[in-house]
């Protein structure tokens, strides 16, 4: 009896992990320290950015409040995703609707008390911020174009604060955040492609719905090629130490994706085309260290 109890908490625990994306959120907030680290804050010691308290509520506030909008967006999507992905979906029907929407305010709370520390802008700021995802996952996403494009920017945001907090909005961060911004658009498009059945039967006006599979995929290959524009000026104009490799790695890994795209037919070959995206993404922010490798060591000590 104890252990069939405990089998049945363990399971909700996984349960309410894989609504909130407990691995999506762990890698969010490891790379907004290696960004901040890295990228943002360059000049200063590492101690010196790793117990900066203001920014660990900045990544706190947003932590939980993406986590809230996985939440929110489960609790809207939980008809199409019982057809998209009925084996996730009967998981997370262990967590009941009502626990759902109690633990979106909480985090939402929390979210704004985090941000309540750093600023009275920075509750504005994150306030907007819950807002948007609440209003994309009501609205928005259901739209084609509008749904694609709001989805990416709010992917960014929470880099965005961080950019805010240290004042650093030099050109080779917005060529970094363009290039990022453009995989989360490829990836969102994707994502249409693998759910278009559950879109179809519940009237999501996603672009592969309205518009078809071969424009969804004309614009994907669109976007695999503007990427080119931001790697390109990342690997010449700018310095970013050994971190050459993984954009031409990345170059290399988007016509791989390419070439698969126009070969597609079943969901399983755009759910490959996702995790292709999705590794690169993390890739990415595995990479971050590499821009400055040689005094890594330096700044622990």
């Amino acid at each position: 009896m104890m252990k069939r109890k405990q089998k049945y908490i363990f399971l909700k625990f996984f349960s309410l992990f894989s609504i909130v994306r407990g691995y999506n959120i762990l890698v969010i907030v490891i790379a907004q320290y290696l960004t901040s680290i890295f990228i943002l804050a360059p000049e200063l010691p590492l101690r010196k950015v790793l117990f900066d308290i203001n920014l660990l509520m900045i990544i706190l506030a947003s932590a939980v409040a993406i986590a809230g909008g996985y939440i929110i967006n489960s609790f809207y999507d939980s008809e199409k995703d019982l057809i998209n992905r009925p084996r996730k979906t009967m998981l997370d029907k262990l967590v009941s609707q009502q626990t759902k929407l109690t633990g979106y305010f909480v985090l939402n709370f929390l979210s704004v008390v985090f941000a309540s520390y750093v600023s009275f802008k920075a509750v504005i700021f994150f306030s907007l911020y819950i807002f948007g995802i609440w209003f994309y996952s009501h609205k928005l996403k259901k739209y084609p174009f509008i749904g694609n494009l709001v989805a990416a920017i709010l992917a960014v945001i929470p880099f965005f604060a961080i950019f805010i907090h240290y004042g650093n909005f030099s050109k080779v961060i917005f060529v970094h955040a363009t290039f990022l911004f453009l995989l989360i658009s490829m990836r969102e498009l994707t994502k249409d492609l693998e759910n278009i059945k559950g879109d179809l039967v519940l009237n999501y006006r996603t672009i592969p719905v309205v518009y078809g599979e071969r424009v969804s995929k004309q614009m994907l290959t669109g976007l695999s090629i503007a990427t080119l524009i931001p790697a390109i000026l990342l690997l010449t104009r700018f310095e970013i130490g050994y971190m050459f490799s993984y954009f031409y790695l990345s170059i290399i890994a988007l016509l791989i994706f390419d070439i698969i795209l126009w070969k597609s037919r079943k969901k399983l070959h755009y759910i490959i085309l996702h995790n292709i995206l999705k590794f690169i993404i993390v890739a990415g922010v595995l990479c971050i260290v590499l821009i400055d490798v040689s005094v890594v060591w330096d700044r622990v000590f």
